[in-house]
């Protein structure tokens, strides 16, 4: 059995998308990755809110376990509410 795993980092903004490859051992956590990552010293215009993550676009916790070959998504604050988009297209 394999001590480490590999996952992907990704995350981004209007301007650009960054996309970090991180070897782990078996049984780090999402918040690991995603410091392991870098990417939140290279985009330190990003809101990082730790309730805002996900793998393979399913909201997770910081302090969920990785599984090898997982893509941990940083995601950012809604500009506009949905529904508020919705109301306004309507209107």
């Amino acid at each position: 059995m394999a001590d480490r795993i590999t996952v992907e980092v990704v995350c981004a903004t209007p301007e650009r998308q960054l996309l970090r490859q991180v070897t782990l051992p078996v049984g780090s956590r999402v918040s690991e990755a995603v410091e392991q990552s870098g990417i939140l010293k290279e985009m330190p215009e990003l809101a990082y809110d730790p309730s805002r993550l996900g793998i393979f676009s399913r909201r997770v916790a910081p302090d969920d376990l990785l599984h090898d070959g997982d893509r941990v998504e940083i995601y950012r604050p809604l500009i506009l509410d949905p529904k508020d988009a919705r109301r306004r297209r309507a209107g």
